[in-house]
């Protein structure tokens, strides 16, 4: 691997709506479009994303579903906000269906009209209950361990606000190994919209094509890809192995601690074909 870029500094949480990106990811922001470059017809895609991972210069990772273990937490949040807002638990096959954009878009998609009341209901469960229900995933921590004695920079990307985000990273002591965190409340357009990976790219001074987007939504996988970032699936997370690999990632890792392995080169192992 490639003498990895620096990052600029310690996480910089911006309270503007939308962050300008540098001119070199201006072309992956506009919400809506697939703004993937055109594939080389004779350039075979494994070989070309083994060339990306032999120069990386950082991994952005999602954070629920990716690097803790916030699964059963938001399912039983959003059962008591669907039941005391709306008189009944709405089921988990509509409730988790489009987790990993903000909730205020998952509540205006579920319930129009209700979205305010249910968002305020949500988070003030969430946030009484998050200690009690949250876990760390197994090898998380030793992950970042070595990435960090690798030298390799890190971020987060997560559609969640800044303050659940922060206290999910900090309880979990992940905030040691981060550079830069991206949140719901830092940018317009969010996933599966690239945006705020380019934004969290800009931030690290780092080329959005040589970094890699770990996530376990089918959000954070379009998100990737429409970014030109290497978009690897974790299997681990809130979503089926189907609907995460659906949007067609490079890679799938069943769990995080495969990770320094593909960064090693071990493309054949995790490429995802088909």
């Amino acid at each position: 691997m490639g003498a990895p870029a620096q990052a600029r500094g310690p996480a910089r949480l911006a309270r503007s709506d939308l962050v300008e990106t540098g001119k070199r990811n201006r072309g992956a922001t506009i919400a809506g479009m697939d703004t993937r470059p055109c594939p080389d017809p004779l350039r075979d895609p494994l070989a070309d994303a083994a060339e990306r991972l032999a120069h990386l210069q950082a991994v952005i990772f999602d954070l629920d579903g990716t690097l803790i273990d916030t699964v059963e937490l938001i399912r039983v949040s959003f059962r008591y906000a669907t039941a005391a807002v709306l008189g009944e638990a709405l089921p988990d096959e509509i409730t988790m269906a489009n987790v990993g954009q903000p909730l205020a878009t998952q509540f205006n998609d579920m319930a129009p009209g209700h979205a305010g009341e249910l968002l305020r209901v949500y988070r003030e469960f969430n946030r009484a209950h998050h200690d009690e229900l949250a876990r760390a995933y197994p090898g998380t921590i030793e992950t970042l361990t070595e990435l960090q004695r690798r030298g390799v920079p890190m971020g987060i990307v997560t559609s969640k606000g800044t303050e659940s985000a922060m206290r999910g990273i900090e309880h979990f002591g992940l905030a040691p190994f981060i550079s830069v965190v991206v949140t719901a409340d830092d940018v317009k357009l969010h996933k599966p919209d690239p945006h705020p990976l380019c934004v969290a790219a800009d931030r690290m001074g780092v080329e959005l094509g040589y970094c890699i987007y770990v996530g376990d939504s089918p959000h954070d996988v379009q998100a990737a890809l429409s970014g030109n970032a290497l978009a690897v699936a974790a299997l681990w997370g809130a979503f089926s192995a189907p609907d995460v690999l659906a949007p067609g990632p490079a890679f799938a890792l069943s769990s995080i601690e495969d990770l320094p392995a593909l960064l090693d080169g071990d493309v054949d192992r995790f490429a995802v074909r088909g």
